[in-house]
């Protein structure tokens, strides 16, 4: 199956409001065998859940949602014996694509008390749109960014500044006296999660370049980028 025999395949199973046995291992095969990875399978579910509101406005609402429910008990089965990807001690992710952003804005998502930002550069509007969410319900972040790239057509620093949001920008001189770059892209998240890697956060990180991200939960190296943070934040 093809994204569109998909779309047909699902619209198929809502038109009877129930998914059957053989539905769900036909389902189960195809994810097998064409779903590379989490981006793959969320397509999946973003077509159940667009087929689902097209279905809303005539159908029985609660015999929609148990149909949902069971084709994403096939597209992304719970696993009691396994960690959630939120909690995993450490994970690694990869542009071009999503992963790397979605794994970003997941942490501000799930961020509760305070989150500080080392960052290179944030052009990225949909990352800007979870960081102001964050403050905006309480959470204390910090930024520090490069003082050239913070005046970048594209850049939110404006943004974050205009929310309230204390920013700190930072021109690297090397002990030479040439100028450089706060070139970091970290985040530390409620003093126990890491977001550490190449990745930048535009666009253009996640369209186009070879990119990687790590999340880490290492107690060890979530007190040295911490104490880099603090080194920087009062220079």
């Amino acid at each position: 199956m093809d994204g569109k025999e998909v779309e047909s395949f699902l619209a198929a199973s809502l038109a009877d409001l129930k998914m059957t046995g053989s539905e769900r291992h036909a389902l189960a095969d195809y994810l097998n065998t064409h779903a590379r990875n989490a981006q793959d399978k969320g397509v999946v579910r973003h077509l159940t859940f667009e087929l689902a509101r097209r279905a809303f406005s005539n159908q029985n609402d609660t015999k929609i949602l148990e149909w949902m429910e069971e084709v994403l008990k096939v597209v992304a089965p719970i696993q009691s014996n396994a960690t959630a990807p939120d909690m995993a001690p450490d994970s690694a992710y990869f542009s071009p694509g999503d992963e790397c952003l979605q794994r970003i804005i997941r942490r501000f998502q799930l961020v509760k008390k305070h989150a500080d930002l080392c960052v290179f550069t944030i052009t990225d509007d949909r990352i800007s749109r979870e960081i102001l969410e964050a403050h905006g319900r309480g959470v204390k972040v910090r930024i520090i960014s490069d003082e050239e790239k913070a005046s970048d057509t594209g850049s939110d620093m404006r943004q974050f500044t205009d929310a309230g949001i204390p920013i700190k920008l930072i021109r690297a001189v090397s002990a030479d006296g040439r100028d450089g770059h706060m070139h970091h892209k970290f985040a530390i998240f409620d003093g126990l999660r890491l977001v550490n890697g190449s990745y930048n956060w535009t666009r253009g990180a996640a369209n186009i370049n070879y990119e990687n991200l790590v999340d880490s939960a290492d107690a060890g190296m979530v007190q040295r980028f911490s104490a880099e943070f603090n080194r920087l934040w009062a220079l």
